[in-house]
């Protein structure tokens, strides 16, 4: 089993891999700081779970856009707080399992073993209130139907394909080779998304990819005819 770490903090990942080198399953690979790093990691190594540090906070919608980008390896939540409501945040975000902050050294091996294997491991209240949960996302109306059409912006068919990859967390530099297309070009195209959308910033771009994930499927008809040029 091949891992990746990713923490802040130097001491807790040199730790881990420590401790995960006991077992001659687990080989960690690499123990990183920032999710740009992580990427790179994953485009260029074999991974099969990413254990992710969540005791110092983290932006799960860095975590959603690495989900969606590697939907083979498995995400897991380094620390929770094993609480209901923070299980369900995690999983919404893409993480496929968690090791709560009162687990013991020796029983890491066994969650993550669990977690690539597909099971998941938690008590009797976690598991209830997933169930409740999935039950509610049922019950209600689809938060994410789309908007009114008057409301949606005219965007470009190359400026779909921009947001589509500035949703999968995609530099500038990935767009462009990506799309064929010079980074000058990119930063055009992005400039012009955010003013359409009235967004501040990139990450603001990835959170309404997620919230309205038609915007990045198909320019309208009459957008689609009058644009020549990539």
């Amino acid at each position: 089993m091949n891992i990746i770490v990713l923490t802040p903090i130097r001491i807790l990942g040199d730790g881990l891999h420590a401790c995960l080198s006991r077992f001659p399953q687990m080989h960690v690979i690499a123990v990183v700081d920032e999710f740009p790093l992580l990427r790179s990691m994953l485009d260029s190594t074999a991974t099969d779970l990413v254990l992710i540090d969540v005791t110092q906070g983290i932006d799960l919608y860095d975590v959603r856009a690495l989900a969606a980008q590697y939907p083979a390896v498995a995400l897991v939540a380094l620390g929770l707080t094993e609480q209901r409501q923070e299980v369900i945040r995690c999983g919404r975000a893409g993480f496929t399992g968690y090791v709560a902050r009162a687990t013991p050294v020796d029983a890491l091996y066994d969650a993550l073993t669990d977690v690539v294997a597909g099971r998941l491991s938690c008590s009797a209240e976690i598991s209830s209130g997933l169930l409740r949960a999935l039950f509610r996302m049922e019950d209600t109306p689809v938060a994410s139907a789309r908007l009114p059409a008057e409301q949606d912006p005219a965007l470009t068919r190359r400026e779909a394909e921009v947001l589509r990859l500035i949703g999968e967390a995609r530099s500038n530099k990935e767009i462009a080779r990506e799309l064929c297309i010079s980074v000058a070009t990119v930063k055009h195209h992005v400039h012009n998304l955010l003013e359409k959308l009235r967004l501040q910033c990139r990450a603001q771009a990835m959170r309404r990819v997620r919230d309205a994930p038609w915007l990045v499927a198909a320019p309208a008809p009459a957008t689609l005819a009058k644009s020549h040029r990539p």
